[in-house]
């Protein structure tokens, strides 16, 4: 166990937990009954509160101050709503707050009176003992600052925090990468018992390259996680990975004893071959080794259980795209094309491969529509492309087959995704005010409502 260090933040970002207010298949995210829902059910976080508190008989000791003793029950309750961003699970479940002091400070400390403390006001010196996943957890500081804010808003007396930080013994980091694997399914997307999954997927998909596939999965997946959805991506193209440099990621992802943490960026949770390989390295893969690598970023990533996916897929309908469909028989697939037709006769052939396949087709994107100039939409790659993919397809697979979306062709969006940022969203991370913005949210509540 390393050694801990004492620290003192001064956070802003805690908040009362509330329940899952998950937007439901026919229901926007920020939907009146999702609302209500968080409404009515803040009794049932009261209650776990106290759960907490009776729970965290194990590791605080009764002292002669009762006032003391109190408080550091209540701190236990209020940090289960503190949530470790990787894990998605409470600080408190996972068993990463080992120890709480409270201590009256004497009225003659020499050490600075809280701003907000009266002069006849009690002040508490809180000590919290809090062991991380591992060593230099990339997100440390944000849940230091969660805790801090849950303890200095503690309604009914003065509390100081003082966090000190440790990482888990491997023995106890085995046990929790342990329960973690037992909470879910081995692949945590397939469907079970003939049911549908929890997750909708999608798996975006083009017939050639060069079409911007990718700058479309990338877009699409940040745009559901700005409306609210828990979303995660997979960049299943391999050999041009792509979503890395799209969402400004330079990390590595978070090794838990063979369980990796996908890298959270722009809200959505993100894996990709090129977090590994390095952004100059060739992948020579093909076959079972590209099979195995679709395998492990399904079940050896923690994803908690996220209700979209998006996969961006390679060019083509090679091994990959079989693996796909054979691993999330769910997966609904999202075809790419640009206007002329050698792209959009070879788009036909991605869409098709769903009927020697499972999954279905969830629609057409037209990319690189127009070009604006002068207040005039200019045609530089003809036009039709997406329609005739649109008609074709639903001629083929027997059921409609919208174009969801025309896209223009715009500087912008490679000059904010080489900046590392989808172009669908603002510097803060909502979502911009910009017709290219509002297509794709057109886009994402469409394949919502159809699942």
């Amino acid at each position: 166990m390393s050694e801990f260090r004492k620290t003192d933040f001064h956070a802003t970002s805690y908040r009362e937990p509330t329940a899952d207010t998950s937007p439901r298949p026919d229901k926007a995210p920020h939907s009146d009954d999702a609302l209500n829902n968080a409404s009515a059910s803040r009794g049932a976080r009261t209650s776990d509160f106290a759960r907490a508190a009776n729970e965290a008989a194990h590791i605080l000791e009764p002292t002669g101050d009762a006032k003391a003793y109190a408080i550091e029950q209540q701190v236990y309750a209020r940090l289960t709503g503190v949530i470790d961003p990787e894990l998605g699970r409470s600080i408190v479940d996972m068993q990463m707050v080992t120890g709480i002091d409270a201590q009256l400070r004497p009225a003659d400390s020499d050490l600075d009176r809280p701003v907000q403390a009266g002069p006849n006001d009690d002040v508490y010196d809180v000590t919290i003992r809090l062991e991380l996943t591992v060593s230099g957890c990339p997100l440390t500081e944000k849940i230091l600052s969660d805790m801090q804010q849950a303890v200095q808003t503690y309604p009914d007396a003065i509390l100081v925090p003082r966090i000190s930080v440790s990482a888990m013994s491997k023995e106890k980091l085995s046990g929790l990468v342990e329960r973690l694997r037992q909470a879910r399914r081995e692949n945590p997307f397939a469907p079970k018992d003939g049911s549908s999954p929890d997750t909708l997927i999608i798996a975006v998909a083009s017939g050639k390259g060069g079409v911007g596939k990718s700058a479309v999965a990338a877009n699409l997946a940040a745009t559901f996680a700005a409306l609210g959805y828990k979303t995660a991506a997979i960049d299943a193209d391999i050999y041009g990975f792509s979503l890395p440099g799209i969402f400004g990621v330079r990390s590595r992802p978070t090794d838990l004893d063979g369980m990796l943490m996908p890298v959270d960026a722009w809200g959505v949770k993100l894996m990709s071959i090129g977090m590994f390989a390095g952004s100059d390295q060739p992948i020579l893969w093909r076959g079972p080794r590209l099979q195995r690598s679709l395998q492990q970023f399904l079940s050896d990533v923690w994803w908690d259980n996220p209700q979209v996916m998006v996969l961006d897929l390679p060019p083509g309908t090679g091994d990959m795209s079989i693996s796909v469909a054979q691993m999330l028989p769910s997966a609904r697939i999202l075809v790419v094309t640009t206007p002329q037709p050698s792209a959009s006769s070879i788009a036909v052939r991605a869409g098709l491969s769903t009927l020697q396949l499972p999954g279905k087709v969830a629609g057409v994107v037209e990319n690189m529509a127009w070009y604006e100039h002068n207040g005039e939409r200019l045609r530089i790659f003809g036009e039709g492309g997406g329609a005739r993919v649109a008609q074709s397809l639903t001629q083929q697979v027997g059921y409609p087959v919208e174009l969801l979306a025309q896209l223009p062709l715009d500087t912008e969006i490679r000059t904010v995704a080489e900046a590392g940022r989808p172009a669908v969203l603002t510097a803060d991370g909502s979502l911009a005010d910009t017709e290219l913005a509002r297509s794709f949210v057109r886009m994402a509540r469409s394949l919502w409502q159809s699942q």
